[in-house]
């Protein structure tokens, strides 16, 4: 399969995935999304390939941003503003990561966000 028919095959199952999710199933397509292209990032930075790097790290950032956007603020109280500042640290030595070229800082970063997934995972199985 060529990478264009997978970017397509990615593009249409993404799509059919979201139309019928519930919020909290989308925090969890989003989340999985994001631990997917630190992956690649990481890949990215242990092959030197500059572009891509900054390509896939900037795509993980702005999914940072949009789970951190999402938060409910006014209702969710002290555990909402604790998941922002996890966000915001993680964007931080996302960032990082590239500037340093480092993959430990990717790891740790998709180590921190593979807790908060179950978190999630655990809410969505709470709920039945």
């Amino acid at each position: 399969m060529s990478y264009d028919a997978y970017q397509s095959y990615q593009a249409v199952d993404l799509g059919a995935q979201t139309a019928k999710a519930s919020p909290l199933e989308l925090v969890l397509i989003l989340m999985n999304g994001l631990l997917d292209e630190l992956a690649r990032a990481r890949a990215h930075i242990e092959h030197a390939r500059f572009e891509a790097k900054a390509n896939s790290l900037n795509r993980c950032v702005a999914m940072l941003n949009g789970l951190s956007s999402a938060l409910d603020t006014d209702a969710g109280g002290e555990v909402v503003g604790q998941l922002a500042e996890l966000y915001d640290y993680c964007a931080r030595r996302v960032n990082e990561a590239g500037i340093r070229m480092d993959v430990a800082l990717i790891d740790e970063t998709a180590r921190l966000l593979g807790t908060v997934r179950e978190g999630w995972e655990g809410v969505r199985d709470a709920r039945g």
